[in-house]
């Protein structure tokens, strides 16, 4: 399927898929006339690099789990140490957030107690 039909299949604009291509996430091959081509499983690896975005994940690491993927999106065991690496990142990116947004809260708190009243 050329991209544009691509496009219209996954909702994903022709810009990103051409990104996805750029960064070996989306395999396309192009026959005489130059034109893009995509395989019968372009929609769902599509899907599947959507789903892995959304879960936070990068592009590079989209690369190494993404054969690792089925049509389904289930990823297979082999790769649940770095799926499990990254959870660790992000639990850690949370608690940082967390204690930030406390020390933000307290500094917006004292201030509140020094505004003068309206009358």
């Amino acid at each position: 399927m050329r991209i544009g039909e691509l496009a219209a299949r996954t909702g994903v604009s022709v810009r990103l898929l051409r990104y996805y291509e750029e960064q070996g996430l989306l395999e396309a091959h192009r026959p005489e006339g130059g034109h893009r081509r995509y395989g019968e499983d372009a929609p769902t690896v599509v899907r599947n690099i959507r789903a892995l975005l959304g879960a936070g994940l990068s592009t590079g690491a989209i690369r190494d789990v993404l054969p690792c993927v089925d049509g389904d999106g289930a990823v297979a065991p082999c790769m649940l140490e770095v799926l499990e690496q990254r959870l660790d990142l992000l639990d850690r990116q949370m608690l940082s957030l967390g204690a930030s947004r406390a020390a933000l809260a307290g500094i917006v708190e004292a201030a509140r107690r020094e505004a003068p009243v309206p009358a």
